[in-house]
Parts: structure tokens; sequence; C-alpha cells
């Protein structure tokens, strides 16, 4: 009963203060507003592509291969791409430099080969998947012929709109500004409650309640875990009102599977409650509160939550520091969830969080235990 009273007397404490209410809800809204209209343009998947020439160089003499790229490259005119023969005094390479073809191809008794241009990668790389293809349905053919001389045409049976396909688990829904600042504000503001957490104990330090709380009848454990359930309840219903009024006033897409985010936000709060506690324990003070606040904004940077940032795959020191952040694991795997429809991805995200809000929160108790008063 008592962890439940010093839980409503949190809750209580926090909505009563206005800049609680302002600083977590407020500017991550007005922001999200911003943000998802300033760069509409930025999150567009709309890309034109013209019609694509291709320089072609044929030294086979009539081959195999020749007659099967022709074929090949007949098929995939009717997509766009044209393969101009190379003329007589024409430099293949010297043409891709001064950009008037997309690709140059040579055909010899080798085997194909392929320079690309570096001015234009979206056509370039169109252009080398369809040859990819080809190339692996040629090889194919190559090695049935050796075995089935009858069955080589059925290689090649498929028409040229199969050289290049596009795949997306959902076609239909990619995620626009307004999606991405609803999701990453989201996650930010369940950061945030590693600063809230930061005062739960020093605040009642400062104020000179935490004397009076000690020699109250009520034991260090009641108050530690009423007032870590009473600033979870508060960030969790913070986060609930960042989710709805994205989804119903912004008109956000979070999917169709609510239960499952609402499990990793509410995993990424706990995490953030256990950071922010074991950071007030270790550092005494205003210097612990700075410093969660620092790292909370250095995590909200990297992670994503201003703009978006797609570099967490290289070794070098940003994407260290972006794979760090608990704002990316939570945008990574929510994404996946909400827009790929792969539930199995958040679970990664929530054990990491359970995880290290256990470790941290055991550092807390620890030291607690070990302190005079709290």
């Amino acid at each position: 009963m008592n962890i439940l009273s010093i839980a409503l007397k949190e809750i209580k404490q926090d909505f009563r203060d206005r800049r609680t209410l302002v600083f977590m809800l407020g500017f991550p809204i007005v922001l999200m507003l911003i943000l998802g209209l300033a760069l509409t343009n930025a999150f567009s998947s709309e890309v034109k592509i013209g019609d694509l020439k291709v320089l072609l160089k044929d030294s086979t003499g009539g081959g195999e291969l020749s007659q099967a790229f022709n074929a090949f490259a007949k098929e995939v005119g009717k997509t766009g791409v044209t393969f101009e023969p190379l003329k007589p005094g024409m430099d293949g390479r010297t043409e891709i430099e001064n950009n008037r073809y997309v690709d140059y191809v040579e055909l010899t008794s080798q085997g194909i080969s392929l320079y690309g241009s570096s001015r234009n990668t979206i056509e370039s790389n169109i252009v080398q998947g369809m040859v990819a293809s080809f190339t692996d349905k040629y090889n194919a053919a190559t090695a049935v012929a050796k075995i089935e001389p009858a069955q080589t045409e059925a290689v090649f049976a498929s028409s040229g709109k199969d050289y290049i396909k596009e795949m997306s688990i959902t076609p239909d829904r990619t995620p626009n500004s307004v999606d991405y600042y609803a999701l990453a504000m989201t996650v930010m503001v369940g950061l945030w409650a590693a600063m809230s957490a930061g005062g739960l104990i020093q605040d009642e330090v400062s104020r000179g309640t935490g004397n009076r709380l000690i020699i109250a009848p009520v034991s260090k454990g009641e108050i530690f875990t009423g007032k870590i359930l009473g600033g979870m309840m508060t960030n969790l219903l913070c986060v609930a009102v960042m989710v709805l009024f994205s989804k119903y006033v912004f008109k956000a897409y979070w999917g169709s599977h609510m239960g499952i985010v609402a499990i990793v936000l509410l995993s990424e709060v706990i995490m953030a409650m256990g950071f922010g506690l074991a950071c007030s324990y270790m550092m005494k003070g205003r210097a612990g509160r700075n410093v969660i606040s620092l790292i909370v904004q250095l995590m909200s940077f990297f992670g994503g939550a201003y703009f978006p940032i797609g570099d967490d795959s290289g070794s070098g020191l940003m994407g260290f520091l972006v794979n760090l952040s608990p704002i990316r694991w939570a945008n990574h795997g929510l994404t996946q969830v909400i827009y790929g429809n792969d539930v199995s991805a958040a679970w990664p995200v929530v054990w990491s969080n359970v995880g290290f809000a256990v470790l941290l929160l055991g550092v807390s108790i620890i030291v607690m235990r070990r302190r005079e008063g709290l």
C-alpha cells in the first residue's frame, strides 16, 4: 500500500509541474510538426528515371553470347533501356566519362565487361542489375546445354520484365516525414525518462524531505520501488500521449502491431529509468543530472531523433556512436515491426533494454543500501 501511495504522489507531483508537461509533451509535439512539414521532400520515395542509353561493343564475332545478348537487349528495350552499338572511332570509356551514356558494355570471348558511370549511380545500378541477371541466366543456360541441350531455351523463357524486379515487404506503405518524426520523437521522449529518474532521489535530498522519508515507517525498498513505479507511469503516459496525438491528429502510421510497439517503448522507459537512477547515485548533486542530460541529448542526436542517420554498419567512430544509442535500437526495431510486419525484430531490442535495466537498477539498489539515508 505504501508503494502505491508513493507512486501516486510522484505522478501527481509530476503532472502538477507545468514545465514537465511543456518539456515532455509540448516541445516534442511542436518539433514533430515543424520537422515533419519542413522535411517532407527529403522522405519522398518517388524517383523518376527516363530512357537509359547503354553503349555496346560486341567483339565475339556473332557467337552464342552475342545472340543471347541481342535477344536480351531486345527484351529490355521494351522497358526503356537502349543498347547502342559502338561506332568506329568512338572510345567507350571516354563516352562514359563525358556522361553521354549510362554504362558501357563489352562482349568478348572471355565474357562480359561493364563500365559504369559515377555521375548517374541510380541509372547505372539499374543497368548493372539487368546485366548481372542476364549473366546468371546465360551461365545457367551454358551449364544446362552440356547436359540437356533441349532445355536451354527454357532458361531464357522468361520475359525481359524478369530481369529487374521491385520487391518490398510493404510496397504500398513507406514512412513519410511525419511518420518518421512521430516514431523518432516518441522514442526520444521514452529516453527522457532518464532525466526525470535522475531527480527522483536527488530532489528529495535537496528539498530536505529525504530525512523525513527515512524516519517514516516505510522501508527503503518501498520508497525506491514506489518512486520508480510513479516515475515510470508518468513517462509511459507521456509516451502514450505522443503515440495517440501523432496517430489521430497528425495521422502518423503506427502499423497493426500496437501491442509489440507498446512493449518496446515500455522496455525503453524502464531502461532509461535505470540509467537515470544509476547516474544519480554514482554522481552527487547537479553533476549527475547534467551528465544525464548531456548523454541523453547525444544519444538522441546520434540515434536519428532530429534527422535520419543511415551510417550504422560502418566500423568507424560514427558507426560506433550510432549503434550505441538506444534510440537507434528502438527506431530500427520498430520500423521493421511497423512497415515490415517483422515482429521478431522487436525482441532483440526488448531484451537489450531489459538487460541493461536490470544491471543499472541492480547497481542503484546496491549503492542505496550502502548509503546512509536516501
